[in-house]
């Protein structure tokens, strides 16, 4: 189930374009399985995206601004989608939180999470 409204307000970001929608946007309320794996970490959530989105590629080693203004959950998982370690930190923060918990190499990626609502932000990958 979708629910598409307008923004009254900022604050709602976009998982697939990773910008917040603007005030007067049209966005889509979806349910977004995020961790599809057989594990009992197995986790969907609510996600936000604009209507007139396109798909965001950072850059390696690039984090988006959005993911700067916000309280994070920070999640790190092994292959077998096991949670090995979690972290709350600000969004200026998240890189030195990222080099840490990529210092286990058992960690195979990280899940953020905007903190506060729960909404799945993204997915961070070992290079």
């Amino acid at each position: 189930m979708a629910v598409s409204f307008q923004i009254s307000a900022l604050g709602f970001p976009c998982r697939v374009s990773l910008v917040d929608a603007e005030i007067g946007e049209s966005v889509l309320l979806v349910n977004y399985e995020h961790l599809p794996a057989a594990s009992p970490y197995r986790s969907r959530y609510a996600i936000y995206v604009r209507e007139s989105a396109t798909r965001a590629h950072p850059e390696v080693n690039e984090v988006p601004q959005q993911l700067r203004l916000r309280l994070l959950s920070v999640r790190a998982f092994d292959a077998a989608a096991m949670l090995l370690e979690a972290d709350v930190v600000d969004g200026t923060a998240l890189v030195q939180v990222i080099e840490r918990m990529f210092d286990n190499p058992r960690v195979a990626c990280l899940h953020l999470h905007n903190a506060k609502a729960g909404c799945y932000a993204a997915r961070v990958e070992r290079v």
